[in-house]
């Protein structure tokens, strides 16, 4: 079984202690990622759920600019199985294990000593978010969230509740330790951790006010400075908090006299507000210095601001709304992660991207056409690739079995915009069998019921995952929308239907400018069909190209591609048809009804009737290029009889000759998946291999053999292309780096290492410094002196 699709951005990632790697959540394990190539390097796999946090060991207090504290190779993750996993993530492998047994959804390790036997020994302790799953989920009061304390040394909690909040909240620490914070509605929790003798019971608490939702928080890290971000895009920074309760001394709080912005008696001096953002603050980030303050949200902007005067610069077109930001130890190499499930890795302090960690795209808000919610991307079959539509109007091509990204590809010249209200969307993307063709319909919505566009491209492909544009056909039916576009099997031809009441025949036509070269021209409509102007909901040609099948709302008519004439017409289904797919080389049929009557019914092509049908709601259906299989992906009724965004469903496998399933699966997160089935990279001396792929509603996907021969499925963590780690400068280079590479200005001729007829003329020719090694110029000189005779044929 083959898994991928994972998040790359669900929890902030960590750099190692040199800056050479970067530790990324995904899924339910913990990607290392080279930070030099953004290439895979290592996996770490121990997880039964999901990760949220990582945090790289720090080094001892005082040693962080040792040469051992840059070779630290420790890590600690939580999850929400409830485990927290001490890890050595060069070598993969897990150390121990703390078992916490509640849903971990935050954790932060600051650097505390103990004083043992008269030294200070490093201990460390764990701040962990978990979740109560014993309070009730819809109780309005329920504390679920809880801060706890671990020893993980001991592997025991420690203390009491640091506090419980009504759901999980995130946990920021100061880069020092001392300080702790999280966000908790209006108000913002602060402890002082004492990081040189740690008692749980010296731990002080303070909190400081605000008028709206809190979102996020960050630490100066030198000064008794916090800011925090609101859901209105506000930043406010207090300076000086806790001077009175974080003292040593036992000094009161001063009058409120020139405690400008801080609300009522809170312990801080003064409370800054500014505003950039116009919506929710999604993460603040102190520079290392403390001199600039980082903000980023909903508009895809890294502000940068001067924390003396206010002063702003920006880092715009990263094409996606920011959620986290991380930098390295050395402060020369920073990660933004975006909610395209991306990573960029920025050079500091410019800020200039210099690579990029791509997971999957994942799901796109996009309107339902002509009332029909389908899934709009496709499967390249021959190449084992998805193509996802993106929300900067991009379609991206992943590689299934590798779990990476191919290529990605612009469909519409639009920027990204930060805008509640969708305007415009790719709404269907179809590729041929073979991968050589896609075409892609994009939509834009009209304004006050003007200005609606709908256009159709074709795009011609030259390798995997990688297209131009061909050809570009505004309105293709008229002012209706396109329900479906099919490409003909071993040719260059298209159909697309619509739900205006007609379908219409594309052929991709030549021009030669030689006898030996034959130019893409483009494409044009061949031909224009319909049955009784009813709305054409669906298309699919058979396994050979010589049949067209195209529904007529409720009705499955059978035509001649080449002469656009019909031949059959198949009887009416109990409501409109959103999907047909001719099985395999055979004479079957499938259909899908999605509307208030679903059904799944399997058609005899050679006697225009009924093979058999039955009355579930599928979401999505998919058949065998070669078999006589088909797999229908279905929808499990929730409990209270509603629909959920996140509902359950089945995989079932079927043969169109018979009703009963061959084989089904139960999987999750079926609202909005697709199935299909791919080509197996696994020889087989009968037959091809082939291999079933589940993408459920977020976009994770499973790879499995449905006929359940498991010895024919590898592993991706066996197969996926893993970079060798790369090695780590030492000596001279380790401090002042590589030397250039300096290149003779004088060319020298390269001697041979052939020996020519008269090669004693030549082989000692040429400066000393550029012979060739002595063992070739002894063998090329002894043999020059032998004389060769030929052997006669016995």
């Amino acid at each position: 079984m083959i898994t991928g699709g994972q998040s790359v951005v669900s929890a902030p990632p960590a750099f190692s202690a040199d800056g050479r790697l970067l530790l990324v959540c995904s899924g339910r394990t913990v990607s290392v990622f080279s930070t030099a190539t953004a290439m895979l390097v290592s996996e770490l796999e121990g997880h039964e759920g999901d990760v949220t946090a990582v945090v790289v060991v720090p080094p001892p207090a005082g040693a962080t600019a040792t040469p051992a504290a840059k070779l630290a190779s420790n890590c600690w993750t939580a999850g929400l199985d409830g485990v927290l996993i001490y890890w050595d993530f060069v070598a993969a492998e897990a150390v121990r294990k703390v078992q916490v047994g509640l849903p971990v959804h935050s954790m932060v390790i600051p650097n505390i000593c103990r004083t043992s036997k008269g030294a200070e020994v490093s201990t460390p302790f764990a701040f962990i978010s978990v979740e109560d799953t014993s309070k009730p989920v819809n109780e309005a009061k329920a504390l679920r969230g809880q801060l706890r304390i671990y020893d993980l040394t001991k592997g025991r909690k420690v203390g009491y509740l640091l506090a419980e909040t009504s759901k999980p909240e995130k946990i920021v620490a100061s880069s020092s330790g001392e300080f702790l914070g999280i966000t908790n509605k209006r108000k913002l929790h602060i402890w002082r951790i004492p990081t040189k003798d740690f008692k749980h019971d010296k731990i002080r608490k303070i909190k400081l006010r605000h008028t709206k939702n809190l979102t996020t928080l960050a630490f100066h890290p030198s000064e008794g400075i916090v800011a925090a971000g609101d859901v209105t895009g506000r930043i406010l920074i207090w300076r000086g908090f806790g001077n009175a309760k974080f003292s040593e001394s036992s000094a009161k709080s001063k009058v409120d006299e020139g405690r400008d912005g801080v609300r009522g008696n809170d312990d801080a001096d003064t409370c800054t507000t500014w505003h950039w953002h116009s919506s929710r603050v999604r993460f603040l980030k102190f520079s290392s210095d403390g001199a600039y303050l980082f903000s980023g949200g909903l508009e895809g902007v890294i502000v940068v601001w001067q924390l003396d005067t206010g002063k702003r610069r920006y880092k715009p077109r990263l094409g996606s709304p920011l959620l986290f930001f991380v930098d390295s130890p050395d402060s020369s190499i920073s990660c933004v992660s975006c909610t395209n499930n991306q990573v960029y890795l920025l050079k500091m302090p410019n800020m200039e991207v210099m690579r990029s960690i791509a997971g999957i795209k994942l799901p796109t808000a996009s309107p339902s056409l002509g009332g029909s919610d389908r899934v709009v991307y496709g499967f390249d079959y021959t190449n084992n690739l998805v193509a996802i539509p993106t929300e900067d109007y991009c379609i991206q091509f992943y590689n299934l079995f590798e779990n990476t990204e191919v290529s990605e590809l612009q469909v519409c010249e639009r920027n990204f915009q930060p805008v509640d209200d969708i305007t415009m969307y790719i709404s269907l993307v179809s590729l041929s069998i073979d991968g050589s063709l896609m075409c892609t319909v994009d939509v834009k919505l009209p304004e006050e019921e003007l200005g609606g566009l709908v256009t159709l491209k074709f795009w011609n492909g030259s390798s995997a995952g990688n297209y131009f544009l061909s050809t570009v056909i505004y309105e293709p039916h008229s002012d209706a929308g396109v329900s479906a576009v099919v490409f003909r099997p071993g040719r260059n031809m298209a159909v697309s239907s619509s739900f205006g009441g007609n379908f219409k025949v594309w052929v991709q036509s030549f021009s030669s400018q030689s006898s030996n070269e034959r130019n893409y021209a483009g494409w044009r409509c061949q031909s224009v069909g319909s049955y009784k102007k009813k709305p054409m909901t669906a298309a699919a040609f058979s396994a050979d190209g010589s049949v067209l099948a195209v529904a007529a709302e409720s009705v499955i008519t059978l035509w001649d591609p080449d002469n656009n004439a019909l031949v059959g017409v198949i009887a009416e289904t109990l409501s409109p048809i959103t999907n047909l797919s001719f099985v395999g080389t055979s004479v079957y049929l499938m259909s899908l009804c999605q509307s208030s009557k679903p059904e799944v019914t399997v058609w005899n092509v050679s006697n225009l009737s009924m093979q058999w049908a039955y009355s579930i709601y599928a979401e999505a259906a998919c058949c065998s290029p070669d078999g006589n299989e088909f797999a229908v992906l279905t929808l499990l009724s929730c409990p209270d009889g509603g629909t959920s965004t996140e509902q359950n469903g089945a995989i079932l496998l079927f043969n169109a000759e018979s009703p009963n399933t061959v084989a089904s699966w139960s999987v999750k997160k079926a609202r909005g998946g697709n199935i299909s089935f791919v080509k197996g990279d696994v020889s087989s001396k009968d037959k091809e291999t082939m291999l079933l792929v589940y993408v459920n509603g977020s976009h994770e996907y499973v790879i499995f053999d449905p006929l359940k021969r498991e010895e024919l499925v590898v592993s991706r963590n066996i197969d996926k292309k893993i970079q060798a780690e790369e090695l780590a400068p030492v000596g001279y280079a380790s401090i002042y780096g590589e030397l250039p590479k300096l290149e003779s200005k004088k060319e020298v001729s390269d001697v041979p290492f052939i020996p020519s007829d008269r090669p004693w003329e030549t082989i000692f020719s040429g400066s000393s410094h550029v012979l060739p090694p002595l063992t070739k110029l002894c063998s090329a000189f002894l043999s020059s002196l032998l004389e060769k005779r030929p052997v006669a044929n016995e």
